[in-house]
């Protein structure tokens, strides 16, 4: 029995045995198909690994080669400028040509009625070359920029305009200017002629600042971190030029100044600016020529002043431009007040009688203006002036020579018609209906021209 049993376990054994080999064959074939399929995979991730590794070290060259090239630019603007190449020095060049041709009834060398003891920079008659201006600007250095302006009078000569340094990197919305420039006093007073909306200054302009105040010293600028525009400034100088007197052989400065100026966008159509200023002076033997201050004087006298000058003033601005485009069209209306108080000794016909005694006198004058440009390169403009000669207070010994009060006011409206073919050209026609001289009135025709030479640089708001 147990010999039967045996043979049927051996029996079977040999039945399950093959089975059980080709089970174990089918399963290494499914494990070493598993296995080739993840080396294939762990290949291919390597393969990628391999790529972004060599793509990562070429980023990191080319940035190191960047940052290369940025230091050594940083290190080459540092270093001093060759001495001899001839493009070492690339500054920006510019030459104005202005001409005009005036049409007068009066002497323009007549002082407005009280103003005689001021400048009175008059037009000339007939053909006149007017004033050239020759212009050099370049960057110095990372530090500093380089301006100077020379005026070529129409007489001949060369005055020195604007000679002067500027730093804007001191940061913080600092400026600092030193050198000789216009003041940053009112809107008009540091535009240049040939930027002039008329062919004159305001009659303001020309009596109480000789047109433009220019001064040699410091200027100190502060331009507030806020979205509205805040502008803090002032200004220590010589005080070389009218109302001030030149401080030959004496230290320390001769005149001070302080503005203010604000303004904003409304909207993309309209924006403003208005300003607050302060000069402070002093006049030391500033004598005047021609000064009738009697009744019937023929030829006038000499006077001479001694004292201090102090002027405020008051300045506005407001443009408009439909949709913003200042190429077709704009509006551009702005006024100006300045308001002027002289105190001290006033001699009285210095060549005869030297009569001395005290002084004081308060002169004003403004104007409103409009200019608007009613198609590309076409402008027509309107202004009014009027001066102020005030009622002096004179001292008793010089009451009989000296004129107190003129009773008359000093007027003029000027309209005006331009044309500018391009950015670098302008013909204009001006006429005005001059009233400043009491009983002698004066119908005047302007004809000028304007031309720009070269790169100049984009001029104030």
């Amino acid at each position: 029995m147990r010999v039967r049993q045996n043979s049927l376990g051996l029996a079977l054994l040999a039945l399950l045995l093959p089975a059980a080999q080709a089970a174990d064959t089918a399963e290494l074939q499914a494990l070493r198909q598993q296995m080739e399929q993840l080396k294939r995979s762990y290949e291919a991730l390597e393969k990628r690994l391999q790529q972004a590794e060599a793509t990562s070290q070429q980023a990191q060259q080319v940035s190191q080669q960047a940052a290369d090239a940025s230091q050594q630019a940083l290190d080459a603007a540092r270093q001093p400028a060759p001495s001899n190449p001839e493009n070492a020095f690339n500054p920006g060049l510019s030459l104005i040509l202005g001409g005009t041709y005036g049409q007068l009834k009066r002497d323009p060398a007549i002082p407005p009625t009280g103003f005689a003891m001021n400048p009175n920079p008059g037009h000339t008659a007939g053909f006149s070359l007017g004033e050239s201006e020759l212009g050099i600007s370049a960057n110095i250095d990372p530090q500093f920029r380089g301006v100077a302006t020379m005026a070529l009078a129409a007489a001949g000569g060369v005055t020195v305009e604007n000679a002067y340094i500027q730093n804007s990197s001191l940061g913080n919305g600092v400026n600092l200017k030193f050198g000789r420039f216009f003041s940053g006093l009112g809107y008009l007073n540091e535009v240049h002629a040939h930027a002039w909306d008329f062919v004159d200054q305001p009659l303001v302009y020309a009596n109480l600042w000789n047109n433009q105040m220019g001064e040699d010293g410091v200027q100190l600028k502060w331009l507030a971190p806020t979205e509205m525009f805040v502008e803090l400034g002032g200004e220590l100088g010589r005080g070389r030029t009218f109302p001030g007197t030149d401080r030959q052989n004496r230290n320390g400065a001769g005149a001070g100044t302080v503005f203010v100026h604000i303004g904003d966008d409304i909207g993309v159509e309209h924006s403003w600016r208005a300003g607050l200023s302060l000069h402070d002076t002093k006049q030391v033997n500033a004598a005047s020529t021609g000064v009738p201050d009697l009744l019937g004087t023929v030829g006038g006298v000499s006077n001479s002043f001694n004292g201090d000058s102090r002027t405020v003033g008051a300045d506005l601005v407001w443009k408009y431009s439909p949709n913003g485009n200042i190429a077709e069209r704009y509006l551009k209306v702005q006024a100006e007040y300045f308001r002027r108080t002289l105190s001290g000794q006033l001699t009285y016909n210095t060549a005869g009688a030297g009569v001395t005694d005290s002084y004081r006198n308060t002169q004003s004058g403004w104007y409103a203006q409009g200019v608007y440009q009613f198609m590309p390169h076409w402008r027509a403009g309107l202004r009014y002036d009027q001066l102020d000669p005030g009622v002096a207070q004179i001292g008793a010994l010089n009451v009989g020579n000296v004129i107190g009060n003129y009773g008359y006011l000093p007027r003029r409206t000027s309209v005006m018609l331009d044309y500018s073919p391009s950015e670098f050209s302008r013909l204009r026609l001006q006429l005005a209906r001059h009233q400043s001289r009491q009983g002698l009135p004066d119908n005047q025709l302007f004809i000028q021209y304007i031309m720009s030479l070269g790169a100049h640089g984009a001029h104030q708001y």
